[in-house]
């Protein structure tokens, strides 16, 4: 068989890796310093992983790949373990898992073992690694994890984690292991301090817990509250149980804090149905979960599975989608939005992040831009968390080559018209179009118009608004509603119930609210919070239309540049003869009143996640009617912070701001 040429890409790009993460490696595990995320850390060590499994001939000895990371600081007395420290394997996605199972199975079957192999599903902690010994059920010595050969000594900083037993509940000789953690609110109260005192508030419990581990004076750790659980026994001195799950118990029953959510899987697939189960519940846990580890049950099969050079074959951590990864550039485009306002936007090699497949990023503006450094072919870190949309967040400068390109803002784009010319907004650090009727402006204000936001036709959506225009059926807004279904009937693909099933979601839409309304214009400036403040003062559009700037100023929330906007825009020409050709189509609600003004008046709500009992949309008309308001960011000025299942950034902002957290239970109580 020919051996396979290694490109000279690869070869460099496998060097870059392994250097860039041994440094980081070495800022987690030795400095508890981590200058990215643990996320974009393991996006990159996956990288290394498959090109290495592309090339063989790229492994080498030093790989990340192959060895447990870490080595024990100087200051420490150096322990050398009796039991060799492995560390997991990881996976992303129930792909990869099922792939993991097939594994197992081929290797037992290759082994002869007839014995179907059952599963444990336990939380994967987010913590530091320590190991404990017991003598006769005494501790004797507790260690970090270090190198997997050798950890530090830190049994006078553990003794004071009133988890961990001094004294078991039977005299055994073992050896087991665990994750020593912070709980997210003793952090909050830890941050609190902090600021009172000017000092910087820590980013996470992970790097508290092993930097406290880590003090020399035992004190420092007892104040802060540290806690353990711990997750096996891999030394004992009498027969280990039979499976993973009796060790469990036998565990708890020593004395050891168990985490109580593991459990018994007869298949992989309920494996996967617990971790989709644990992405919504982790969240709503006082310690951090990053994932769930799944290992074979029986220890007679774990035995004849064994271990790769670094990991054991009978267990694996399955990890959550992560919030952070690592992607390379391949292109900045300009993207035309609806009020002409040029969007640069990342192209990017596509990467799973947070469950989803992302080949996009925004780049907000030319400063941004710049700020980050971002050039096309650069390595990036790239952030998204739940429902929020991909940010590029950290340029990796140290995998530059020198073939990377800066971007440039042209003097003309395409999709701006005839002329294609553009201009930076004098004060801002945005460009857009010179004209404001470009084919792509007006793609977008249909997309925003339709949106569920404004007039919420739910059965047209970005296709079937392009096929529209393409035809030249719309060309205004009231052209949507003078849609006949023979028009429809003859385009390509529009069958009679897809057909009636727009002109219903049409009909619908006849009748909008003054603020939906307000909002479906397209205002510069104008938001969904915004919009709402103008459509409670003025009430009717005829008022709307002829209010003063100095009048739309005294709205709350409401400012100058948001009032010059509304009046500009009702002043133009064009957009009157529009408006009064719109209004013949449809029916104008008036804004639905405040019902109890006294009841959330002056409180600020922020939404994250699914709430089952009602939309998001509906929530947010219930907060207003009580006089409150709802913003899409946390900050100090919050209020609460409403969250339902699959919650996003905001809820862990709201933890770090000490923002009121609600759950959707609590919200509704409230209301």
């Amino acid at each position: 068989m020919t051996k396979e040429l290694v490109p000279k890409t690869a070869s460099e790009r496998a060097f870059s890796l392994r250097k860039a993460i041994e440094q980081y490696r070495y800022e987690y595990h030795v400095l508890d310093d981590l200058s990215i995320s643990e996320s974009a850390l393991d996006s990159l060590k996956d990288e290394l992983r498959k090109l290495e499994e592309r090339y063989p001939s790229l492994i080498t000895p030093d790989s990340p790949t192959q060895r447990v990371a870490g080595e024990a600081l100087a200051q420490f007395v150096k322990v050398t373990h009796k039991v060799t420290q492995w560390s997991f394997n990881d996976c992303f996605s129930p792909k990869e898992l099922l792939e993991f199972s097939a594994r197992i199975e081929r290797f037992l079957t290759s082994e002869d073992v007839l014995t179907k192999p059952t599963f444990t599903t336990e939380l994967k902690i987010d913590g530091l690694k320590v190991v404990l010994e017991y003598k006769k059920g005494v501790l004797m010595q507790a260690s970090t994890r270090g190198n997997g050969v050798v950890g530090e000594d830190v049994t006078h900083n553990v003794r004071t984690i009133e988890a961990v037993p001094l004294t078991l509940r039977e005299p055994v000789d073992c050896i087991v292991e665990g994750e020593v953690f912070m709980r997210k609110s003793v952090l909050s109260v830890l941050n609190k301090e902090r600021r009172k005192k000017g000092e910087v508030p820590f980013a996470n419990p992970r790097n508290v817990a092993a930097g406290s581990i880590r003090q020399l004076d035992p004190k420092m750790a007892a104040n802060r509250m540290l806690d353990m659980f711990v997750y096996d026994m891999t030394q004992y001195g009498e027969e280990l149980p039979k499976t993973q799950e009796d060790e469990l118990k036998l565990l708890k029953y020593l004395g050891f804090k168990v985490n109580p959510h593991f459990k018994k899987m007869e298949t992989i697939k309920e494996c996967v149905t617990y971790w989709e189960l644990w992405q919504k519940k982790a969240p709503q846990q006082d310690y951090q979960v990053d994932g769930v580890v799944v290992k074979v049950n029986e220890r007679m099969l774990q035995e004849v599975l064994g271990y790769t050079g670094k990991a054991p074959r009978f267990a694996i951590a399955f990890k959550f989608p992560a919030e952070q990864v690592t992607t390379t550039v391949e292109d900045i485009v300009l993207q035309v939005g609806r009020t002409g306002v040029l969007t640069p936007v990342a192209h990017l090699k596509p990467v799973l992040v947070y469950g989803s497949v992302v080949s996009r990023a925004t780049l907000h503006n030319e400063d941004e831009i710049k700020r980050l450094d971002v050039r096309v072919g650069d390595t990036v870190i790239l952030q998204k968390a739940g429902d929020v949309i991909p940010d590029i967040v950290k340029v990796l400068s140290e995998f530059r080559t020198g073939k990377e390109k800066p971007y440039v803002f042209p003097k003309k784009v395409e999709a701006c018209g005839a002329d294609g010319s553009i201009e930076r907004i004098p004060g801002q650090a945005a460009w857009r179009c010179v004209s404001k009727n470009s084919y792509a402006q007006l793609k977008r204000k249909f997309y925003h118009f339709v949106s569920k936001h404004a007039f919420d036709i739910t059965k047209m959506g970005p296709k079937i608004v392009d096929v529209l225009l393409d035809q030249g059926l719309i060309v205004s807004y009231e052209d949507i509603f003078t849609l006949k279904r023979g028009d429809l009937l003859a385009l390509p693909r529009f069958g009679e119930k897809s057909v009636d099933n727009l002109l219903a979601s049409i009909a619908t839409s006849r009748t909008v609210q003054l603020s939906r309304f307000i909002v479906g214009l397209s205002i510069p400036h104008v938001g969904e919070e915004t919009a709402y403040d103008i459509a409670q003062y003025t009430e009717t559009f005829e008022k709307l239309q002829s209010a003063t700037k100095e009048e739309l100023e005294s709205v709350p929330g409401v400012g100058g540049i948001v009032a010059e906007s509304v009046v500009a825009f009702f002043a133009e020409r064009e957009h009157k003869e529009m408006l009064k050709k719109l209004l013949k189509e449809i029916t104008l609600k008036r804004e639905v009143g405040i019902v109890d003004k006294k009841t959330l008046l002056g409180k600020t709500f922020v939404l994250t996640g699914t709430l089952e009992t009602l939309g998001r949309e509906e929530a947010k008309v219930k907060i207003r009617e009580r006089g409150g308001s709802v913003t899409s960011s946390v900050s100090k000025t919050t209020t609460y912070v409403v969250v339902g299942e699959t919650p996003g950034s905001k809820f862990v902002d709201a933890e770090k701001l000490g923002v009121p957290i609600l759950t959707e239970q609590e919200f509704l109580k409230l209301l």
